[in-house]
């Protein structure tokens, strides 16, 4: 079980929260917390959404509009999808630099632009001779 399974009910959620269930039905209709629904059409509120119940009435204590709080909420949700996304990525990364080490070579030609060159592959020698010859 993690923070986001929806397994409180209602009345439950409400003790939680410190909330009346009332308060979280009106929640729910305003879009503020949307809890899960079972087959049968009961609210299931997770833990993040108890830790949401809790700060809507942090932020409504400290004069926040019910407008104001849907958007320090969607800033929130936004800004923790965002570091989840950064971590999915961090971990494919890392998870690529570890299983294919040197996959990524590069070489410079004579004309200075870079070539990709497959890992364990040598760069082509250039054995030309070339005269040069100073201006007059």
């Amino acid at each position: 079980m993690d923070e986001n399974s929806p397994v409180f009910a209602i009345a439950v959620a409400a003790e939680l929260a410190e909330m009346h269930p009332q308060t979280l039905r009106q929640y729910d209709r305003l879009g503020l917390v949307v809890p899960g629904r079972t087959r049968g059409g009961s609210r299931r509120y997770s833990m993040r959404d108890i830790a949401q119940l809790r700060e809507i009435a942090r932020l409504g204590s400290e004069g926040v509009s019910l407008e104001g709080i849907r958007r320090v909420l969607d800033l929130e949700n936004d800004n923790r999808a965002l570091r989840e996304r950064v971590r999915e990525l961090e971990t494919a990364l890392a998870d690529q630099l570890i299983n294919r080490p040197g996959a990524r070579v590069f070489a410079a030609t004579t004309t200075g632009a870079a070539v990709s060159l497959r890992a364990g592959a040598r760069p082509q020698r250039n054995t030309q001779i070339v005269l040069w010859r100073p201006p007059h």
